[in-house]
């Protein structure tokens, strides 16, 4: 049996999720904004319900903070953002200025690459799939190999909310290895 070398094995790796990540990057800028709003709705419901479990499972695993300000960062992401955003348009034309004949147009920039610290691992992920998804954009979440569990479960609670709002079936994200992929 033949042995891949670790540096190319996670070269091909990266170029899997990428592929991955543009083919939902290409369902998503088709969402109207009443569907990408659901969604992301539906992402801070369960980010919301699951803000203590979280934490401490960010604690537990890291060894950083209390459980208490890491459950509030956590609501701060889920909630204040949420509320923060959920009136924006993001989708299509976005404002006029006729007089100017100026219109702005609401466009996903594509797939962007979201970087997970060990600090605040599981409130990151979720302030980072809500503004992603909002913005019709996917993501590939690299987690601190220190974070990486609490990380992953934030992400795979996101998915799973996702999925009952209608969004794609598992392609929405996709756990691998130590990183993490959030799409449609």
């Amino acid at each position: 049996m033949m042995m891949l070398d670790k540096d190319l094995e996670s070269i091909q790796e990266a170029r899997k999720l990428l592929e991955q990540a543009k083919l939902a990057q290409q369902k998503i800028e088709k969402m109207n904004q009443d569907q990408v709003d659901q969604i992301v709705q539906s992402l801070a419901q369960a980010a919301t319900k699951e803000a203590g479990r979280l934490a401490a499972m960010a604690v537990d695993e890291t060894g950083y903070g209390k459980i208490e300000d890491k459950r509030t960062k956590n609501l701060f992401s889920a909630r204040d953002i949420f509320e923060s955003m959920k009136d924006k348009k993001t989708v299509g034309i976005i404002s006029r200025n006729e007089e100017k004949q100026v219109w702005e147009v609401a466009e996903p920039v594509g797939v962007i690459a979201g970087i997970v610290p060990s600090t605040n691992p599981t409130s990151t992920a979720i302030f980072k799939a809500l503004i992603s998804l909002k913005s019709r954009n996917a993501i590939v979440f690299s987690p601190h190999p220190a974070a990486a569990k609490c990380t992953n479960e934030t992400v795979r609670i996101l998915q799973e909310a996702a999925e009952r709002a209608n969004a794609p079936k598992r392609n929405y994200f996709k756990h691998y290895k130590s990183d993490t992929f959030f799409g449609t």
